[in-house]
């Protein structure tokens, strides 16, 4: 049920014994606020009145809500009917206001059949003020405007300090990709032997027979001679075992003339490699800087022979 203290009647009238009275809390029209109007129908002892349907008579408002009161006996024996709407006021309206609406009443008795709707009248229009103006805005556009920081917290911190740290890490792998690709780059322009002594040192640099891992390290170790014999020899020496790649060696010693000469050398260190990578010999320290001491023989040997070669062609080519 609607309970609000009406101040203003917005409009009265009474013809023919029935009196007509729309009251409101207000006229002025606030758009956050709703209106409440209470219209209030008295019809006399010998007259019938019909209450107004507003439903489809308000401008500037959406009704939203109307509850009808029971009708109530006077001492005088007139009848009052009183029913109380909700307007709600639409933003911006053009006006506000309740358009001419007809009051329907007829005596209690008829006389005659021209007597139904005779004593009808027209009620209204009733206007509302609408909202005043707002004040003009004045001065320049903000150009700067301060931003509201939000209040500090553990979690902010929290928050803030995880951001800090991943953005920190993926610095970090970026660096780190960007050494290792100039690495790599750097690697792929060297000489076959220069690339063989880059990779021996960071196998040694490693420590894998102090850490105990002397298989991974003699396959390690081998790969770093067998790639250096197929970058310079065009042998695909990394996937053949040692008797094929020992095979391909003799089978083609023309092609790798400079190879053969250091074959035996190279043939013992391979094989003595195999035994701790395929047949289970447990090796020792002394084993593994033997088998670099061996490794590293045998490149010098090879880049030795290498230089001697090309001095010898020279000289055949003066």
């Amino acid at each position: 049920m609607i309970n609000i203290l009406l101040a203003a009647v917005l409009f009265e009238t009474s013809q023919f014994g029935i009196g007509l009275k729309v009251e409101s809390e207000t006229q002025a029209v606030d758009p956050a606020k709703s209106v409440f109007l209470r219209v209030e129908l008295k019809a006399s002892h010998d007259r019938t009145a019909v209450m107004p349907d507003l439903r489809d008579r308000v401008v500037g408002f959406s009704l939203v809500e109307d509850f009808s009161e029971e009708p109530r006996k006077e001492k005088d024996g007139s009848t009052v009917q009183v029913t109380n709407w909700r307007l709600v006021p639409e933003p911006c309206a053009e006006v506000y206001k309740l358009k001419p609406f007809v009051v329907k009443a007829s005596p209690k008795i008829f006389r005659a059949q021209s007597d139904e709707g005779k004593f009808s009248f027209v009620g209204g229009p009733v206007y509302f003020e609408s909202p005043a103006a707002r004040e003009p805005v004045t001065g320049g556009i903000e150009t700067d405007p301060q931003k509201d920081l939000p209040p500090l917290s553990w979690k902010l911190v929290g928050w803030v300090a995880i951001a800090v740290l991943a953005a920190l890490a993926i610095l970090a792998g970026l660096v780190w990709l960007a050494r290792y690709l100039a690495r790599r780059v750097k690697e792929h322009r060297m000489s076959p032997i220069e690339r063989a002594w880059v990779e021996l040192d960071r196998l040694i640099k490693k420590g894998l027979p102090g850490r105990g891992r002397y298989k991974d390290f003699y396959v390690e170790l081998t790969m770093v001679v067998r790639r250096y014999v197929q970058r310079k020899y065009g042998i695909k020496a990394p996937h053949l075992t040692t008797e094929e790649f020992l095979r391909e060696v003799a089978g083609d010693a023309s092609r790798v003339s400079g190879l053969t000469s250091n074959v035996l050398s190279l043939r013992k260190f391979l094989e003595s490699a195999d035994m701790v990578k395929f047949a289970g010999v447990e090796a020792t320290p002394e084993m593994a800087d033997e088998a670099t001491d061996s490794a590293r023989g045998y490149l010098k040997s090879d880049a030795s022979e290498d230089g001697r070669r090309k001095t010898e062609d020279e000289r055949g080519r003066a």
